[in-house]
């Protein structure tokens, strides 16, 4: 009877939070009066090729400060490339950690290398770097300018860091290890846009960073994504594999590789062309929703919303409450009662290394992630309506 109770009340706490807001987990914004651009932009007919992918990433390049920006059809196309760029193949390994979507263990498989797990902390829920450092330690030796598994024989050559709900991860400790260990870091921004640790935008820290414009995200071109690199050389190779490795030509198909049908179509980069003009905006009532959510739970002692890591500036993508270990019971039972109630939680995704055709890879001891991924939920967090 104690926990209906609560549950009662956390679920009413959301209903007043999202009251005059959208009940969907996230919805994108864009104002009426710009349909009108996309009709215009339908009008001409111009849906795969056409003059608003470059003016696409040009802003992205004003917004992030990264020297080049490459548009892709998802982030997951992205994140594919960005391995290809650095030429990760079969007797690699790339650390990945086990609270991240799909898409990164995906294109690791696609390269035929293999993914390795690699454990969180709370506070970002992004990789836990000391864990990490004194794994690496125990498992690795450096030879030839490269980190060995010294149990598998195989060289790990890469992580993948994820930036959790657009939250930093720790970048800076992160930035060590990969010194330290000798690996290529590549940032998986895709919840990310608009946010910066000490005042540089997530995804430029790296040697390859992504984004994603999928639907559900702060920014979004129905489907899309870019890839990030201050690299002139991979950012031209980029270019090249996301055409089908397109020979340049006026006229000519010649192709000399194997490459991906990879590219944003002009549709798509008008709508994120669009959308960018309203970041700003988006951000700052994302961050009133932050705030709104921090209140109205402060009367509960077993919930916490997470805020965003020291140094860093978040777009608070998705807004996140964490429960009590001594509440972890009653997660499914606030996700059941709010969906009779048509408002729109999930549970952060199943950790990687627990899914069935995922449990042979590698993995280091994930107590942290296994604890606390029970006892996460994800709010809705559509920003207010902007005027």
């Amino acid at each position: 009877m104690k926990n209906k109770i609560l549950i009662n009340a956390v679920v009413n706490s959301i209903l007043k939070v999202v009251k005059n807001l959208s009940k969907e987990l996230h919805e994108p914004f864009l104002p009426k009066k710009e349909f009108k651009f996309i009709n215009k932009t339908l009008h001409n007919k111009k849906f795969m090729i056409g003059p608003f992918v470059k003016k696409f990433e040009d802003k992205l390049i004003k917004l992030t400060k990264s020297k080049y920006v490459i548009t892709t059809n998802t982030g997951s196309s992205a994140l594919h490339i960005s391995l290809k760029l650095i030429d990760v193949k079969n007797n690699d390994e790339i650390l990945i950690p086990t609270l991240h979507y799909i898409s990164s263990v995906n294109s690791t498989i696609y390269c035929g290398a293999t993914p390795h797990f690699v454990d969180i902390e709370k506070n970002s829920l992004g990789v836990d770097c000391l864990k990490l450092d004194n794994y690496l330690e125990k498992i690795s030796i450096i030879k030839k300018n490269k980190c060995i598994n010294k149990r598998t024989g195989k060289i790990i050559k890469a992580i993948i860091i994820l930036h959790t709900f657009g939250h930093s991860a720790d970048i800076q400790n992160i930035l060590k290890l990969c010194k330290k260990y000798k690996l290529i870091l590549i940032e998986d921004a895709a919840e990310a846009i608009g946010s910066f640790y000490k005042n540089r935008h997530l995804g430029t820290f790296g040697k390859i960073g992504i984004l994603s414009f999928n639907g559900n995200k702060t920014i979004s071109t129905a489907g899309g994504g870019a890839i990030l690199t201050g690299d002139k050389t991979l950012a031209k190779r980029a270019r090249y594999l996301i055409s089908n490795s397109k020979i340049p030509h006026i006229w000519k198909y010649s192709y000399d590789q194997i490459g991906y049908n990879y590219r944003m179509p002009n549709l798509n980069a008008a709508v994120g062309f669009l959308q960018l003009k309203y970041l700003k905006k988006i951000l700052i009532e994302k961050r009133k929703l932050y705030k709104k959510y921090k209140k109205h739970f402060s009367k509960f002692n077993f919930i916490e919303i997470m805020d965003q890591p020291k140094f860093s500036k978040s777009n608070f993508w998705l807004q996140t409450l964490i429960l009590n270990e001594k509440k972890q019971n009653i997660r499914d039972l606030i996700l059941k009662k709010s969906y009779e109630n048509k408002i729109m939680l999930r549970p952060a995704w199943e950790l990687l290394h627990t899914l069935n055709h995922l449990k042979k890879f590698p993995k280091m001891n994930l107590d942290n992630a296994i604890k606390i991924h029970k006892r996460i939920i994800n709010l809705p967090s559509s920003s207010y309506k902007i005027r």
